[in-house]
């Protein structure tokens, strides 16, 4: 699996050492940004800001959390789906304007940020970065609405495409999730107060109580006067929520859109255990994300389940290039397989996707110079066959093997014995059949797509 998740947001409102929070928040998250993470905190005058490039860890120490003061925070790890990986880039955003201060943290990406942002700058906007969320707040600053709230309103209607925003003011937080509903967003309480994260697994490690999804098209404000909801804001459309977050982004831990993670891809397996079933020795995941799938291939099959790839937990980003005669390199940083496991064996081993087929080929290679007598391949996913614009860091659809190859084209170039898919109508099985974006399955795209 090579795709890249979207970004993870949190926010916390009415919470002292609000900042400290947040960044527990978004170690939680870490695995939906790898690139950077930034926390802005305010006090209710003044606005404190810290962020860098890397991990959690890497960005923030104890003297910096110390000096995001406030009770007011939130905070954002990132993947860049639209723009560099500058520092220009790193959010929370955060700007002044006349009606005081402002920091965002979005989650997605607006499709027609291009044209927008084109616009502004035709009628003399000045931009600090190239990322599609600043265009958020030159929207905001430039409405001749009298109100914040209307301001924002006014934004947010002229984007398309996914957005989940935490934005902060210096006494109040707004969560706003795009009409689609493409990325998830949570709200829950921590004693008496509000936050805000894209999964309710950053709710579990700081101990607080998930409450409920932000629904589609949905502004919740937290501010002096409680908690208030807005739920008329856009238009009506339908909702459309990235079926990959059930697939491998969201942690199998969270709980998302009222399902568990877990039980969702191990159903997945069940169901494509159903549809593919092999004569094999052992079914094996590609860890950590083909788990569940796999436990449920082997309940499902009565295929015993075991570890034949084990990975290296401490493997962060490797700066190194492999030349082409070490081009296995990559993978076996991360995986090595288990040869008393494997010897001999028939193995079924399951993945969560395939995009360009490299990972693969040299997954069945690897397998089988351990000394596995046969190696299916089983994939608890459709096809990838288009790119995504709405957030998911996919390849272009050149990339993607199974756009222009068969899966027995497939099967031979990742020289598997054999291959197969979860179906589409497996999938819908398992999700339903309505309320989900499979896009990068069908090429079906909900929201039409402006690149400029």
């Amino acid at each position: 699996m090579n795709l890249k998740e979207y970004c993870g947001i949190v926010g916390i409102y009415n919470k002292s050492e609000a900042a400290n929070y947040v960044y527990l928040g978004l170690h939680a998250l870490q695995h939906r940004g790898q690139e950077a993470a930034g926390i802005v905190s305010t006090d209710g005058i003044q606005f404190y800001e810290h962020k860098g490039c890397g991990l959690v860890n890497d960005v923030f120490n104890k003297n910096s959390i110390s000096s995001l003061r406030g009770n007011v925070a939130i905070g954002h790890n990132r993947y860049s789906t639209f723009g560099d990986d500058s520092i220009a880039n790193i959010q929370p955003l955060f700007a002044h304007f006349d009606m005081g201060q402002i920091a965002i943290a979005h989650n997605g990406n607006i499709i027609n940020a291009n044209r927008i942002k084109k616009k502004l700058v035709d009628d003399g906007a000045i931009f600090n970065s190239n990322s599609d969320t600043e265009v958020i707040i030159h929207l905001i600053a430039r409405s001749q609405k009298t109100t914040f709230f209307d301001r924002l309103t006014d934004a947010v209607k002229v984007l398309k495409g996914a957005f989940s925003l935490i934005i902060m003011r210096e006494n109040e937080i707004y969560a706003i999730r795009d009409p689609w509903g493409f990325r998830p967003l949570s709200m829950g309480k921590l004693d008496d107060a509000t936050v805000f994260a894209s999964e309710t697994c950053a709710f579990d490690l700081i101990g607080a109580e998930f409450i409920r999804d932000i629904s589609p098209g949905e502004i919740v404000v937290a501010g002096n006067e409680g908690v208030k909801h807005y739920s008329n804001v856009f238009d009506a459309t339908n909702e459309k929520k990235c079926v990959f977050e059930y697939i491998y982004f969201s942690r199998p831990d969270s709980y998302l859109w009222g399902k568990n993670i877990y039980s969702i891809r191990k159903r997945m397996g069940e169901v494509l255990a159903e549809e593919s079933f092999v004569e094999a020795d052992i079914v094996i995941p590609t860890p950590d994300s083909g788990v569940p799938a796999a436990l449920g291939f082997s309940k499902k099959s009565g295929i015993p389940f075991d570890f034949g790839l084990i990975r290296n937990h401490y493997v962060g980003r490797t700066f190194i290039e492999p030349t082409q005669t070490i081009r296995h390199f990559g993978v076996r940083l991360k995986l090595n397989p288990s040869k008393d496991v494997l010897k001999d064996k028939r193995v079924v081993v399951v993945d969560d996707s395939i995009v360009r087929g490299t990972t693969s080929k040299r997954i069945v290679k690897m397998l089988k110079s351990a000394g596995a007598k046969e190696v299916h391949l089983r994939i608890s996913s459709p096809p990838v066959i288009s790119p995504c614009f709405y957030g998911m860091d996919t390849p272009t659809k050149r990339e993607l093997i199974a756009s222009s190859h068969s899966t027995e084209e497939i099967r031979k170039y990742t020289t598997a014995d054999s291959l197969e898919y979860l179906s589409i109508e497996g999938l819908k099985k398992v999700v339903g059949e309505t309320g989900y974006c499979f896009a990068c399955f069908d090429g079906n795209y909900p929201v039409e797509f402006d690149r400029e």
